[in-house]
């Protein structure tokens, strides 16, 4: 299968990894819960694990792939406070100022 279209996802937080098995056919993501959320990858898209860190999702259709890498990153959308949570490498997290104390 020759990949033409990639999203690469970056997780950030302490302890948030993610892990690609059964040749990109599944993910496993550790995202701070009691459990680890297992997603099933579609046909026509394939999952790499460069780092625990870095998911790159790949393939031949530009819905799948992108459909596919939105599904991933609402599993752990990035907070506005702290900037923790799954993020397209390339976006921007405006973060917010927090609770001002007296």
């Amino acid at each position: 299968m020759e990949a033409k279209f990639f999203r690469f996802l970056k997780i950030v937080g302490v302890g948030f990894k993610a892990r690609a098995e059964s040749e990109g056919r599944l993910l496993y993501l550790k995202l701070g819960y009691s459990h680890e959320v297992e997603l099933t990858v579609p046909p026509a898209v394939r999952v790499f694990c460069f780092k625990p860190n870095i998911v790159c999702c790949t393939g031949i259709d530009k819905g799948r792939v992108h459909q596919f890498a939105a599904t991933v990153r609402s599993c752990k959308p990035p907070e506005v406070y702290k900037g923790k949570g799954i993020m397209y490498i390339d976006e921007v997290i405006k973060k917010k100022q927090g609770k001002k104390s007296k």
